[in-house]
């Protein structure tokens, strides 16, 4: 029998969206979270196994109980405590080692790497500086400890006394200062891939966000397949000069003062709107299952230029309804109960 897959935080869309594409596909899926109220808890394709903890060796510990399977986590804290502990797991991981993974999460070797590559990036300080103008973005170098401990992932700053000080309380993350490039939410462009150990390609997408929540900086709340080749071999290159298999997503962001595509992150695992990819032919978790289990795929590219995903409705906010046909992140007819408790929330009071 195939083993198991593991989606490790199903709080939100994508852990859902890799529940569904694997359940579709004939996989049992063990979805872990350490809050009962996890909307993947709530998908008919899933096991529900919570954990006492996401953290430390209580739960590794818990991941141990679990056996073996495929795992995905959807979170850099889940993808770090399981690159870490790897080698004491039974679970099978269809990504790099730590001591790979370390030098990706580091967002100065990311743009090490992008230079020695040939591809752009924005202009970048180590210190606190006016010579970008204003604002500008103070960005770790270790962005998941920095996450943990902020609940952002960089800080925007409209001065030079608020970067001075926004500075010192990161300094111990290894903050740099980063210009802040003009334009707006649909100038994030994203590269989505599954690279195999050997480095074949089985999956390559390109999209863009349309909204995110919060503009400027936030998470997507709608985005779009778009064919862009020429900044998918842009990304490939990058990730394999980072010597990265597995799935990943590549963000850019389009300048227009020069027409450059510029590198904001690499981040090396499932991201919120894969589920994009799924409708449009490329389905990552599907793909890199079958690869780790032996089955390797034929290699696939998106299908469905100008597809839309969108978290149609969403606390506090006015619907995004788009045009027909597009992907809702909550809504399936085969899989119904995710929306429908989303739906109530959204609603209550």
């Amino acid at each position: 029998m195939r083993p198991p897959a593991v989606v490790v935080g199903v709080g939100w869309v994508a852990g859902l969206a890799a529940i569904r594409s694997l359940g579709r596909a004939g996989v049992r899926v063990l979805a872990v979270d350490d809050r009962l109220s996890a909307l993947g808890f709530r998908s008919r394709y899933a096991e529900a196994r919570v954990a006492p903890t996401r953290a430390g060796p209580a739960f590794v510990d818990f991941l141990r109980t679990l056996g073996g399977g495929v795992v995905f986590p959807t979170h850099d804290d889940d993808l770090e405590t399981i690159a870490r502990a790897r080698k004491d797991l039974e679970l099978i991981c269809p990504f790099p080692g730590w001591d790979v993974l370390e030098a990706i999460q580091d967002k100065r070797n990311q743009l090490a790497a992008a230079a020695e590559v040939g591809l752009a990036a924005p202009r970048t300080a180590d210190e606190p500086t006016d010579a970008f103008g204003f604002p500008v973005l103070l960005k770790p170098s270790l962005p998941t400890a920095f996450r943990r401990r902020f609940g952002v992932k960089a800080f925007r700053c409209a001065s030079l006394e608020e970067l001075e000080r926004r500075f010192e309380d990161a300094r111990e993350f290894r903050p740099f200062v980063q210009e802040w490039i003009p334009g707006g939410d649909d100038s994030l462009w994203t590269v989505g891939s599954y690279l195999t150990v050997d480095g074949e390609e089985l999956g390559l997408f390109t999209g863009r966000k349309l909204r995110q929540t919060p503009r400027e900086i936030g998470t997507a709340r709608v985005a779009e397949a778009r064919l862009a080749p020429a900044l998918a071999d842009d990304a490939l290159s990058l990730l394999r000069a980072l010597r990265f298999h597995g799935i990943s997503q590549v963000e850019f962001k389009h300048d227009a003062r020069d027409g450059r595509y510029k590198l904001i992150e690499v981040n090396p695992r499932l991201w919120e709107w894969h589920g994009l990819a799924a409708a449009c032919g490329v389905d990552f978790a599907r793909i890199a299952y079958l690869d780790a289990v032996g089955e390797r795929p034929d290699p696939v590219r998106v299908n469905g230029d100008g597809k839309r995903w969108a978290i149609t409705f969403a606390r506090g906010a006015r619907p995004a309804l788009q045009r027909p046909s597009y992907v809702d992140a909550m809504w399936a007819r085969d899989d119904p109960k995710p929306a429908l408790v989303h739906w109530a929330r959204v609603v209550r009071p």
